[in-house]
This record gives structure tokens, C-alpha cells and sequence, in this order.
């Protein structure tokens, strides 16, 4: 199978409008939309693609955690997916839960799992097709891996790495979150947390900054520039947080797969636990 070529670290991590549209009929593949409108799905789609809900299929609702094994195992045999399908990735708001779904897969062990670049935006503003009609895809048994959570954060993991020589953190909400002034985004209950502000020496790099006007991430070099120049280089242990998990997916997936930073976590639990927990240091 055919890869765009590119100046990222991993080639195989992105896909184009053009590749995708090249294979629509492939069994190999399976696109999966993910949005944060869950609604958008329904109202078209690439065809064949199934929709994931990130509510619900992506969470686990009770334990604020993400899918017990089974639960994923079962989502992806519904979506007729095998370990060997090639699964990509895409949806709206520049695909913010395209690159959550490609987290969780990655954390399950799932081989070959990409974005396609520019995500329904892109798709659409090019005219190409989109379709309301359900696909039907047979079923199967996949079987996940245990968890792997070297690319996942956990709150005692973060708590003893604030201030710690060689680890950085990558605050990816807008200024007025990381300042502390808003609580969630601009267009959005501002709710979710106790305090306003960010983790001691976090630097703010908002996600939207990886990507260009049409909503395609930037080339590699550019990217490079953006992040060390705020000091997040590839020599340090990163941790990527922001409200939920979401957006600091989306600025993961940068540093690991487009740009090979090797040791990156995405912290899920983000400034909904981290500033909401008792006792600990914060600045504004």
C-alpha cells in the first residue's frame, strides 16, 4: 500500500484528501470519523466511514477514564476492523478527537493507524463526496493489547515532575485559559475546574498553531522551530495537557509522529484534575 510522502518522522502517521479518496473501495482500510459535534457524522460522511462517538465510545462515562479493553475490543469489531485493517482517522475542529482516537489506538497496540490531513474540513471544501447512508461492514473479533502507558500521564507522574531538570511541560489551551482568566474555551461553559491557571513552568503553545488555515498540519520544520523555540525539544521527557485530553492529543501527536520526539505523554486528566486537586502548585 501506496504512503504520502513527506518530511515528518513517521511518514506512515498521515494520509492526504487524495490518498483516501484513492481508497474508498479498499477492504484494507476503514475510515473512522470522529467529531467533537457528535451530530456531524449523521449529517455526511465519507462513505464507508463509521462514526465513533468520543462521550461514549471513547470514555468510560462513570470512572472518567478511558474504554476498558473489552469495551474497545468491542467497538472496534463492530466498526469491522481486524489488527491488520489500516485505520484512518479523521474529523472536524482540525481533527482535535481524529488524533484522541489515534492516541487510544496506539495506547492498544492497534499496527497501522493515520489522520488524514486537513480532516472533514479539507474533504469537504474540495467538493468531494459525502454521504448520509450507514455503512455495513461485517464483524469481527479483534482482540487489543494490554494498554501501553508510556504515552499516557498520570496525575502523581505529574506532580513529581513539575520543576524537575530535563522535563517540560506543553500547556496547549489559548492564552486566556493558560493565564488562568478562563477556565475552558471561549465558546464553552466555564466549568470543569476549581482554579485558573496553569502547571508551574508549563509553556503555552496552543494546538492551533501546528496546523494551517486549512486545517493540514505544518511542514516539519516549521513545527520544529515553533516548539524549540519555547524549549520543548526532543533531548526532554514532555508531558502535553489542556482541558480534557483532546487538544494535548492533537499537540502529542505532532511531537511523536511527525516530528519522532521520543518521549512524550499526553496528560488526559489535564487541567479538569489538575486544577481541581487539593494543595497543589500552580501559577497565573
Amino acid at each position: 500500500m501506496s504512503q504520502q510522502p513527506g518530511d515528518y518522522a513517521t511518514k506512515s502517521a498521515l494520509v492526504d484528501t487524495a490518498w483516501v479518496a484513492q481508497h474508498l473501495d479498499d477492504p484494507r482500510v476503514r475510515l473512522v470519523e470522529v467529531d467533537v459535534d457528535t451530530s456531524a457524522y449523521d449529517s455526511g460522511h465519507i462513505p464507508g466511514a463509521v462514526g465513533w462517538n468520543w462521550q461514549t465510545q471513547l470514555s468510560d462515562t462513570i470512572r472518567r477514564d478511558i474504554p476498558a479493553k473489552a469495551e474497545l475490543e468491542k467497538l472496534l469489531s463492530e466498526s469491522g476492523i481486524s489488527p491488520e485493517t489500516t485505520v484512518v482517522l479523521y474529523g472536524d475542529n482540525n481533527n482535535w478527537f481524529a488524533a484522541w482516537a489515534f492516541w487510544h489506538l496506539t495506547m492498544f497496540g492497534h499496527r497501522d493507524v493515520r489522520i488524514m490531513d486537513g480532516g472533514r474540513k479539507k474533504w469537504e471544501a474540495e467538493g468531494r463526496p459525502m454521504t448520509t447512508d450507514a455503512p455495513q461492514h461485517r464483524a469481527t473479533q479483534y482482540q487489543a493489547k494490554d494498554p501501553d502507558y508510556s504515552i499516557r500521564a498520570f496525575r502523581d507522574q505529574v506532580l513529581s515532575s513539575v520543576g524537575v531538570p530535563g522535563r517540560a511541560f506543553v500547556d496547549v489551551r489559548s492564552p486566556r485559559e493558560y493565564s488562568g482568566e478562563l477556565l475552558a474555551p471561549e465558546n464553552l461553559p466555564q466549568e470543569g475546574a476549581q482554579r485558573g491557571g496553569h502547571i508551574p513552568g508549563a509553556v503555552n503553545i496552543p494546538w492551533s498553531q501546528a496546523v494551517r488555515e486549512d486545517g493540514t498540519f505544518k511542514p516539519a520544520q516549521e513545527l520544529r522551530e515553533l516548539y524549540g523555540s519555547k524549549g520543548i525539544t526532543p533531548d526532554k521527557e514532555i508531558i502535553a495537557y489542556c482541558r480534557i485530553g483532546e487538544r494535548s492529543s492533537h499537540t502529542w501527536f505532532v511531537l511523536k509522529h511527525l516530528l519522532g520526539y521520543p518521549n512524550v505523554r499526553n496528560y488526559d486528566g489535564s487541567w479538569t484534575e489538575y486544577g481541581s486537586m487539593v494543595g497543589v502548585p500552580i501559577e497565573r
